[in-house]
């Protein structure tokens, strides 16, 4: 039995090794999503690295803060983010491919009785306004920031903390907490 154990093994381990290499002068296939996410980290360094830049440039807010020192310092990194992104559009942070990898991967998510309950969530129902989503908006003040599902942030590369994932609808956005604005956002990311 232990000879039998043993010979089991060493096959497995023998055939793990046996792996077809690629052939001189040809590259190994490069996943396509690794890419893709590559770049989409890349731009959101871009726009960490122009936000901190911003901010430095405003003084700091005290420890004790009232709501409004906090409204005005959001608006104050907003107008800033917005001037220096002025020729910003949607995709530019979640391109194409990115918002092609994101629904693929929010797909398995919203499945099912579990999925319909995500969704439902998400999609806060009590809401009935109209929103229209720009790029270095204002989040709209009227809507609630919705949370975010853990199934939903697993499935998504994680972001530094001056970025946040939210959904606005069926829609997800980019969202920048300490200037209150939407980065970027992607329509129809979910059925």
């Amino acid at each position: 039995m232990l000879r039998m154990q043993r010979a089991v093994l060493l096959a497995a381990l023998v055939a793990a090794l046996i792996v077809p290499l690629p052939a001189s002068g040809q590259k190994p296939a490069v996943n396509p999503n690794a890419a893709t996410i590559k770049d989409f980290l890349k731009r959101v360094d871009d726009y960490v690295a122009l936000h901190k830049k911003l901010e430095a440039t405003l003084p700091s807010l005290p420890k004790q803060t009232t709501p409004q020192q906090v409204d005005a310092h959001e608006r104050a990194l907003g107008k800033l983010i917005l001037e220096a992104r002025a020729n910003a559009k949607p995709g530019n942070i979640l391109t194409p491919a990115m918002q092609r990898f994101v629904r693929l991967v929010l797909q398995p998510v919203f499945v099912g009785r579990a999925g319909a309950q995500i969704r439902d969530e998400i999609t806060d129902r009590e809401y009935k306004g109209n929103v229209r989503l720009t790029v270095n908006g204002r989040y709209p003040d009227e809507v609630p920031v919705s949370t975010m599902p853990p199934q939903v942030l697993e499935s998504l590369p994680k972001l530094p903390e001056e970025l946040e994932y939210r959904f606005i609808l069926h829609s997800l956005i980019l969202f920048d907490p300490h200037a209150h604005i939407i980065a970027d956002f992607m329509e129809r990311a979910f059925k």
